[in-house]
């Protein structure tokens, strides 16, 4: 069993958990996963690891409450245990010999660009953060990125904090003023990532996205999470989650991402009415 030693709402619908797991934390690297349960009958969830503190032995998730299985593991409260803690899983991001980078984040998947970004600004690199939210109350870990950032810009959809927009426009913004950055890397959901890489192609400047489809095992026997990717078949758990965005096959990704909506709401609705009577 894995405790909980510290929960914190980011924002009304996403929680950071900080989890007791040593051997986890003496392993993980920027850019890896986890699959968690919260009980022993529960779903199985990968979640990118966004810290880790190898001398305290623990492990933070932040994760956004939309499903049963989340809905599950928020119900967990500091001093609580969950019932599996798998990891270190999927390749870590490649941040050797880059000096100059631009990460990308939207929404929560500024969750998974931070462990990113610090572990540029950590090795010397010169890291400029975009990152983007519907609006003001959506925003989440601006002090840790600020810490971490060269430079951050945030954008939002309404305008209600930062610039209004999405996070395209301040990007070809600096690479049409010369920004030469040895490398884009974008986290966040398809459609932006999409068109990030659409956005950095015409300037051949390497762009690498995290991809986070539908996973089960996470070791590559379930076949759950393939991808397209420069016309292969990959595994976003073994092969990525990190890929060459100008080789992934979006539009594929974003219909298969479609495909378990129906069974996902059902399964919201049924531990909504389960957590109900619990209260009850």
């Amino acid at each position: 069993m894995f405790k909980i030693v510290k929960k914190r709402e980011l924002n009304p619908t996403v929680t950071e958990m900080v989890i007791e797991a040593p051997l986890i934390a003496k392993k993980a690297k920027a850019g890896q996963f986890i699959i968690v349960r919260a009980g022993a009958d529960s779903a199985r969830i990968p979640l990118t690891i966004a810290h880790y503190d190898r001398e305290a032995g623990t492990v933070a998730i932040i994760f956004q409450v939309v499903g049963g299985g989340t809905m599950e593991l928020n119900a967990l409260n500091e001093g609580d245990c969950v019932h599996d803690f798998v990891g270190p899983l999927g390749k870590a991001t490649e941040i050797e010999g880059l000096k100059n980078v631009c990460v990308v984040g939207g929404g929560v998947g500024c969750a998974i660009a931070l462990p990113v970004a610090q572990a540029l600004k950590a090795q010397g690199t010169h890291v400029t953060g975009i990152v983007g939210f519907r609006n003001k109350d959506l925003v989440i870990l601006e002090d840790e990125f600020r810490a971490c950032c060269d430079e951050l810009i945030i954008m939002s959809d309404d305008g209600s904090y930062g610039r209004q927009g999405v996070v395209t426009v301040p990007l070809e913004e600096k690479i049409k003023a010369g920004a030469n950055f040895d490398e884009v890397i974008a986290i966040g959901p398809l459609v932006m990532m999409k068109f990030v890489v659409k956005t950095t192609k015409p300037y051949n400047i390497k762009t690498v996205v995290s991809m986070n489809p539908i996973m089960v095992d996470g070791t590559g026997m379930c076949g759950g999470c393939r991808l397209t990717v420069g016309g292969k078949t990959k595994f976003a758990c073994v092969d990525g989650p990190d890929f060459d965005g100008f080789e992934v096959d979006f539009d594929e990704a974003m219909k298969r991402g479609t495909m378990y909506r129906e069974a996902e709401a059902k399964d919201r609705e049924e531990e909504c009415n389960l957590l109900k009577k619990e209260v009850e």
